[in-house]
C-alpha cells in the first residue's frame, strides 16, 4: 500500500486522499477494512493528526470511508460486482486443481474457465520463460525439473509466484482458477494452513480439486504433449510411475476427479462440481 516511502515526509491533505483513494480503489484496502487510528496514520505519512483527519474527512465525503465516533475508520468500497448482482456481495473464489503431470489439471482448469469466466493461472504458463533463464544462468539444462537446484532453488520460487498473483487477483475481488501440481504443497499440512488463512483474510472461499489419472492414460498424454521437461519422465517411466502415490489425497477438505479413460470426460465432472458449489456458468 502506498506510504510515506512513496512520498515526502509531511505529506499534505489532498496526497494523502489521493493516495488512500487510489489504494480503495485498487482493492488494496478491502471493503469494511478497519483503518489504522489518525495517530498512526501520522506517523507513517509524517505529518499531523489534524492533516490525517482532513484528508479522512475528504474520503468520508466522497463515501470512501466511513468515519464512525470513538472507533476506527471503515472501508467503504464494495466495488462494482455488488451493482452487477442487485446489491449482493459476491464472495471470489479459488480453486486450486493439482494433479501429476499427464493427469489433465490443467485441460481441468482451463474447462472451469471457459465455463465461469474466471481467469486461470497456470504455474508453467506464469513462470517457465524466468525459470528457463535461470537454470540457463546457473548451467543447468532449461528442461530440468528434476535436479535439487531446481528442487530446493527455483520451484518454491514458482509457486510463490503463483501464489502472489493470484491474492493479487482476488484481492480486486476475482475468482481464480490455479493450477499446477501441488503435490508437495497440498501434502504439507502447514502449507495448506496458510493458504487457507491467507484466501479467508481476503474473504475468498478456497476449493481444492486433486486431478487423478491411471498411468496408462498418463503417459499417452506426456508422449503426444511433447514438452522437454517431460522428457526425464518419459524416459525413465517405470521408475517415475513406480515413485507415484497414485491413492494421494491432500491434507485438506478437497474433491478428486478421475480423468481415467473409464469416466466421465472432464467437461461432464466440472460442470457437476460447479453445479454443485452453486456456481453460476457463463453464459
Amino acid at each position: 500500500m502506498t506510504g510515506p516511502g512513496d512520498l515526502q515526509r509531511g505529506s499534505s491533505v489532498l496526497e494523502i486522499a489521493r493516495a488512500f483513494r487510489t489504494d480503495i480503489e485498487a482493492g488494496k484496502y478491502r471493503h469494511r477494512q478497519q483503518l489504522p487510528s489518525t495517530r498512526a496514520l501520522a506517523e507513517e505519512w509524517g505529518t499531523s493528526t489534524a492533516t490525517i483527519t482532513r484528508a479522512m474527512t475528504q474520503l468520508a465525503e466522497e463515501g470512501l470511508v466511513i468515519n464512525r465516533d470513538r472507533a476506527a475508520r471503515l472501508v467503504n468500497y464494495p466495488g462494482p460486482d455488488v451493482a452487477e448482482h442487485g446489491g449482493i456481495r459476491q464472495t471470489p473464489t479459488v480453486v486450486i486443481v493439482g494433479g501429476y503431470a499427464g493427469s489433465g489439471k490443467t485441460e481441468l482448469g482451463r474447462i472451469l474457465t471457459r465455463l465461469t469466466g474466471w481467469p486461470m493461472l497456470d504455474k508453467d504458463s506464469l513462470t517457465r520463460p524466468v525459470v528457463e533463464a535461470m537454470l540457463r544462468n546457473l548451467g543447468l539444462s532449461p528442461h530440468d525439473r528434476e535436479s535439487d537446484t531446481y528442487l530446493s532453488q527455483i520451484r518454491p520460487a514458482e509457486y510463490e509466484a503463483l501464489r502472489e498473483a493470484t491474492v493479487e487477483n482476488v484481492s480486486c475481488g476475482n475468482s481464480v482458477v490455479m493450477t499446477a501440481p501441488f503435490i508437495r504443497e497440498l501434502a504439507d499440512a502447514a502449507w495448506c494452513q496458510r493458504a487457507r488463512a491467507d484466501f479467508a483474510a481476503l474473504d475468498a472461499q478456497l476449493r481444492v480439486i486433486w486431478v487423478r489419472c491411471d498411468p496408462e492414460s498418463m503417459h499417452v498424454y506426456l508422449r503426444r504433449r511433447g514438452a522437454a521437461r517431460d522428457a526425464h519422465k518419459l524416459e525413465n517411466w517405470d521408475r517415475y510411475v513406480g515413485g507415484l502415490n497414485l491413492d494421494y489425497a491432500p491434507a485438506m477438505p478437497h474433491v478428486v476427479l478421475d480423468n481415467s479413460v473409464d469416466n466421465p470426460p472432464l467437461q461432464v465432472q466440472a460442470g457437476e462440481l460447479l453445479e454443485q458449489w452453486g456456481v453460476r456458468r457463463r453464459r
